[in-house]
């Protein structure tokens, strides 16, 4: 935990952002596998971490925002759980953790909440994004599942949003603490980059590095050979000379705040002629995007910008053609790059996205695309110094995608499908950093992690 001033600060903060009522914030329980006694890794909700810092199971939070105060609600450890867990602090004594002057049994929880009910006081609270989470929240307030995101509160809501998004200096230093593993992780996955290596090998190994570190991973490791499929979680191919593994993965720092890196090395050692020049391109539209990050522009411009870099590279190799600013406009560059550039990270890896991806990266002054691929960015509005982003443009040759838009004629004027099918069988390309922004500029966050040809050809070597 930080400082419980820290959570203090935040939690009056909050208070002041919603303006009248009650606060209630739930912490997750633990989820079983396939029995109770059987649960996966638990993770606490991460704007309850924001708030309390608690990393304990059951607890709930009230902030009252009339009267200026704090509770904690959870339940005690008895003697027969501490058969099986172990001592575990009470409920009062986490309290004082965090800083909260308030404590009660879990049972009291209800009650808190009628007795402002029955006086007409507003209670706050946000989506629940599980379903036990959904449950409780439903028991404690009297409103239908069905109904809770109806009733979720918008001040709430936006009040989390501001404050997340803009990160501390402490906040930044854990990000880092997460980069100092993510560098270690990626040296070890290019030494094993070799033919006859099985892609599980390569995740399980980003798993043990992360555990013996005290860390986790922040989502589930993509490491393929499949690099057109954005999101492959598939594990069973088996290394071959020749080809590209893409890995994009994050790790947790102790007090759960995330990295998100994605390299792609060329299995065997070296890139081919198709690979270097399809590799040129990415790398050049992160440099041009990271240079473009700066406060209160706006990171759709900075994904647009990224793209017509692409596309400009695209049609250099002849894959595209005709007026390139025209050609992004109508969205032919999404054949190759259906993707955002980035989105928001801190607690959450896509951070805060529980709380609607539209709230989080999206504001008045701009909405969202419905151009394909365009129409997948998840943060577009104006950055702020303290935001936290990820630069991760990438190329991609897609079988079944190609083969549709080539059959329908789909922006030929823009695309040169002969030439792209020469290209089909090279897979996906990605590169992916972590960016602060600064009040001049930008600064890309931990220590670097080899993304040159020369410099990963060199390592493999």
């Amino acid at each position: 935990m930080f400082a419980k001033s820290i959570y203090q600060g935040r939690r009056q903060g909050l208070a002041e952002k919603t303006e009248t009522g009650l606060i209630l914030l739930l912490g997750n329980d633990e989820s079983p596998v396939n029995y109770t006694d059987n649960v996966y890794p638990f993770r606490q909700d991460s704007t309850f971490l924001y708030y309390y810092g608690l990393n304990a199971v059951g607890l709930a939070g009230v902030i009252d925002i009339d009267e200026n105060r704090a509770w904690l609600y959870g339940q005690d450890p008895t003697v027969r759980s501490l058969i099986w867990t172990g001592p575990r602090p009470t409920v009062k004594q986490l309290a004082a953790k965090t800083g909260v002057s308030g404590a009660g049994d879990w049972a009291k929880l209800a009650e808190h909440v009628n007795k402002a009910l029955s006086r007409g006081r507003k209670i706050h609270f946000l989506p629940p994004y599980r379903a036990e989470t959904s449950l409780k929240l439903s028991a404690v307030t009297g409103i239908s599942t069905e109904y809770l995101n109806e009733y979720a509160s918008v001040p709430f809501i936006r009040g989390v949003v501001s404050q997340r998004s803009v990160k501390s200096e402490a906040e930044i230093e854990e990000i880092e603490s997460a980069l100092d593993i993510a560098c270690h992780i990626y040296d070890t996955v290019l030494k094993m980059t070799t033919p006859g290596t099985i892609e599980r090998q390569i995740a399980a190994k980003i798993e043990e590095i992360a555990n013996a570190r005290g860390s986790r991973t922040s989502f589930s490791t993509i490491a393929t050979v499949h690099g057109e499929t954005l999101h492959n979680r598939s594990y069973e191919n088996r290394l071959k000379k020749g080809q590209l593994l893409l890995v994009d993965s994050g790790v947790e720092s102790f007090e759960h705040y995330s990295s998100d890196i994605t390299r792609t090395f060329p299995v065997g050692g070296r890139f081919s002629g198709l690979q270097q020049a399809v590799y040129r391109i990415v790398l050049g539209a992160q440099k041009c995007a990271i240079d473009a990050i700066k406060p209160n522009r706006r990171y759709r411009d900075i994904h647009l910008k990224a793209a017509e870099f692409m596309a400009e590279g695209l049609k250099d190799l002849g894959l595209m053609k005709g007026d390139i600013k025209t050609a992004v406009r109508r969205g032919a560059h999404g054949l190759f790059f259906p993707h955002g550039i980035g989105h928001m990270l801190g607690l959450d890896v896509h951070d805060m996205e529980n709380l609607g991806e539209d709230r989080v990266g999206y504001d008045n002054t701009v909405k969202r695309s419905e151009q394909f691929g365009f129409s997948s960015l998840r943060l577009a509005k104006p950055l702020k110094p303290g935001h936290v982003v990820t630069v991760e443009p990438g190329i991609y040759f897609i079988p079944k995608l190609i083969d549709q838009w080539k059959s329908e004629k789909r922006l030929s004027r823009f695309i040169n499908y002969p030439e792209v099918e020469k290209y089909k069988k090279l897979g996906g390309i990605r590169i992916e950093d972590n960016v602060l922004v600064t009040k001049t500029g930008r600064r890309v966050l931990g220590k670097p992690i080899p993304k040159s040809m020369a410099d990963i050809e060199a390592l493999m070597a």
